[in-house]
């Protein structure tokens, strides 16, 4: 599949949706180097859902610093050797941000984030898988990760209200909208075939990928 024009390509969505399954997936296929993101070296994560008013500063500046380090190592590189495939977005980080922080510290944490975000490299291609909050949760109890036990449903409807109302508004690259509900791109090759072949033929700066239209 001729994807040259795509030299990095970001995969987003709320938790549970897939994303890094795909992005693995598009790395694979693509030839490409893999960007991911890594909640285990988060030391605050797990405390966070436990606890989120008490640890939500902590785990939210760890994320920053964390991705900032990784994007710094990637723009120091040569991008254009090979494509790279990322499973998060700088720009969508205020999101959990919004979500979980006091007024005072979102304040400072908007102060960090305004500092460092124009280091951060634009994507060709932002890839948003959307599903209901339902379908999430189910999965996220399904994968049965330690760690996300503390997730609270509401928690969840709430991520997924903020991620449908960022990215109606995200602008700064192509954007691709899945709705990634019957998506099964990891087990079903015709899945991830077609959605190939769709990010092949994009024209528009926003359009819409679903199974079966």
């Amino acid at each position: 599949m001729d994807l040259d024009r795509y030299k990095y390509i970001v995969v987003e969505g709320p938790i549970g949706v897939g994303k890094t399954s795909l992005a693995r997936k598009l790395a694979e296929d693509l030839s490409a180097q893999t960007l991911l993101e890594l909640p285990q070296e988060n030391p605050f994560l797990e405390k966070f859902y436990r606890d989120s008013a008490r640890y939500a500063l902590p785990a939210q500046m760890f994320f920053l610093f964390q991705r900032m380090n990784q994007l710094r190592d990637l723009t120091q590189t040569d991008l254009f050797n090979a494509p790279v495939v990322a499973d998060f977005l700088l720009d969508k980080d205020p999101i959990f941000a919004g979500l979980t922080l006091g007024d005072d510290e979102l304040n400072l944490y908007r102060q960090l984030y305004e500092h460092l975000r124009p280091q951060a490299p634009i994507p060709d291609l932002v890839i948003y898988l959307q599903a209901q909050p339902e379908v999430l949760i189910d999965r996220v109890k399904k994968r049965g990760v330690p760690m996300e036990s503390g997730i609270s449903e509401t928690y969840l409807y709430r991520l997924c209200e903020s991620y449908s109302r960022f990215f109606y508004h995200y602008e700064a690259a192509p954007l691709l909208i899945v709705n990634a509900e019957n998506l099964n791109p990891i087990g079903r090759d015709a899945d991830f075939n077609l959605l190939l072949t769709h990010i092949k033929n994009m024209r528009g700066k926003r359009e819409f990928f679903n199974l079966g239209e």
